[in-house]
């Protein structure tokens, strides 16, 4: 399994994740309002995992630039179709991922992740490029399953009888404490540590980091 492997998922079942209901609206919209308020007018923002592109074109209209990025070739496509039927001039779209990103051309203010660190093949490495494409005391916002934290039939027969039937993409199986010592062993000082979720049991933190 691979990278590629990923992509070919979710090109699969991008057409069946547009359309999907998003699961909490009321916790969705609480890390839409903490993020806003935390991205300043004049911030460069990158999006990892982006999807099809709903949370970028709900916050691209506050900042000066914003890139929204995904391994999903179809994902990223379905975004441009709703760009387009939405223009917002600070954003745009790119298929890529943290690691295919340089440093040295690109920084920016703030990297947001939302639903993506349990994806990534390389959490530590992904952890240090997040860290290598921010400005000094730039901020890492992310929210994602700690699915160490979950139900042990989730992740010991469900999500790999899932993934072994091509039903479930690869993903890492971590504790809330584990993700936040990651975090800050790859040079972020933590900030925020919440949970937004309005029902459902889903331990999914909401965490905002700062460079160090």
């Amino acid at each position: 399994m691979s990278t590629t492997n990923d992509a070919d998922f979710w090109d699969r079942t991008s057409r069946r994740y547009a359309v999907a209901a998003i699961a909490d609206p009321a916790g969705y919209e609480r890390t839409l309002d903490r993020t806003r308020a935390l991205l300043e007018p004049h911030a460069r923002v990158l999006e990892l995992g982006c999807g099809t592109g709903t949370t970028a074109l709900k916050l691209a209209g506050g900042v000066q630039s914003y890139l929204a990025t995904d391994i999903s070739t179809e994902m990223i496509a379905i975004a441009k179709e709703k760009h387009a039927a939405d223009p917002r001039p600070a954003l745009s779209f790119r298929v890529a991922t943290a690691e295919m990103l340089t440093p040295e051309v690109e920084q920016f203010d703030a990297v947001l992740g939302f639903n993506y660190l349990h994806l990534v093949r390389d959490l530590p490495g992904t952890l240090r490029r997040i860290h290598a494409l921010l400005r000094a005391e730039g901020l890492f916002i992310t929210k994602t399953p700690c699915v160490g934290d979950m139900n042990p039939l989730i992740r010991l027969v469900l999500l790999p009888a899932m993934r072994a039937i091509g039903k479930a993409p690869h993903a890492n199986v971590f504790k809330e404490a584990e993700l936040s010592q990651l975090i800050s062993a790859a040079g972020f000082d933590i900030l925020v540590n919440e949970r937004h979720a309005t029902k459902g049991n889903e331990i999914c933190p909401y965490i905002v980091a700062r460079r160090r």
